[in-house]
This record gives C-alpha cells, sequence and structure tokens, in this order.
C-alpha cells in the first residue's frame, strides 16, 4: 500500500488506535494491496472520547460493553446495576484503552 494512504488513515484514526502498535499496523498496511484501503477506510472506528461519555451516562447499564462486543460483561453489568457500581468505575477508567484495543483488533481482522 501506498506510504501516502498509509499517513492519511493514521491522521484520521491514530487518536482511535493504540500508539504501541502502530509498527505493528503500519508493516501489515504496507503488505497489503491498493485495494484493502478502500476497506480499511469503511472501517467504523469507535472513538474513545465517546466511548467514555458512554460508560459514564450508560455505563451501569453496560452499554459501553455491549457497544465493545464483550456481551457477557454487559449482561453482568446490566443485571447488577455495575457490580453496586465498582465494575461502572473501572470501566469509566479503562474504557479508552478497551475501545482501542477493540478498534485495532477489528483492523487485524481485515489485514
Amino acid at each position: 500500500m501506498d506510504a501516502n494512504k498509509i499517513d492519511m488513515f493514521f491522521v484520521a484514526n491514530g487518536k482511535k488506535l493504540p500508539a504501541d502498535k502502530a509498527i505493528i499496523i503500519r508493516e501489515k498496511m504496507v503488505q497489503a494491496e491498493d485495494s484493502r484501503y478502500v476497506t480499511l477506510s469503511s472501517v467504523e472506528l469507535k472513538d474513545p472520547t465517546i466511548m467514555l461519555l458512554i460508560s459514564i451516562f450508560l455505563g451501569e447499564l453496560g452499554v459501553d460493553r455491549f457497544m465493545i462486543g464483550d456481551i457477557g460483561m454487559g449482561i453482568l453489568k446490566l443485571l447488577t446495576g455495575g457490580l453496586c457500581g465498582i465494575l461502572w468505575l473501572i470501566d469509566v477508567i479503562c474504557i479508552s484503552k478497551k475501545t482501542k484495543d477493540y478498534n485495532y483488533n477489528e483492523l487485524m481482522k481485515i489485514l
């Protein structure tokens, strides 16, 4: 894939991906065909800031966990009120990293 396309992808989506895995993503993108760029650009990556807001306001209902594909923990939070607020607090602190890891895993499925 062309270096300009890779740079454009990172400018648009850099804050949605884990910084420590940027090198791995770049290497995979360099090895990928140019036709993959359209597919990569069409992937809707979740914004960590939006997920933090969702976690703060709807986290006790498990909405944040459902959105990042962790259905089991979402159901647990829904039924227990975020384990009386304990899981809610942990998720408010950790949701940004979990969102970036989710986005990374979605990209790796394509690459």
